[in-house]
């Protein structure tokens, strides 16, 4: 997979994390990990970063549940919106994250 295909591919399942739903930069390296070669979670950061806008970037967030970095307020509000469950400043991991279901393609 080419680099140019890997951003592809984070930014498609970005977009099928569901609504009131997110997954951390690792879990979308892990579930992207087998066919593309690479698992970083700061590299899946970065392309979130350069190329994450025309996405639901606010369902993307860390593994302790911190809202992107410099977006907090933003991300903070769409996702309440959506109905994401929260505690304190962060999302609740255990509620809210999604996972690709086993045997479906990431």
């Amino acid at each position: 997979m080419t680099p140019q295909e890997y951003v592809e591919e984070v930014l498609a399942l970005v977009e099928r994390i569901p609504p009131g739903r997110v997954m951390s930069y690792g879990a979308l390296a892990d579930a992207l990990a087998e066919r593309s070669g690479r698992n970083s979670a700061r590299q899946v950061g970065t392309i979130m970063a350069r190329h994450g806008g025309g996405v639901p970037w606010h369902r993307v967030v860390t593994s302790s549940g911190r809202m992107p970095p410099g977006h907090e307020r933003e991300a903070r509000q769409r996702l309440l919106s959506e109905g994401v469950p929260l505690r304190g400043d962060r999302v609740d991991m255990a509620r809210a994250q999604w996972l690709p279901t086993a045997g479906e393609p990431a």
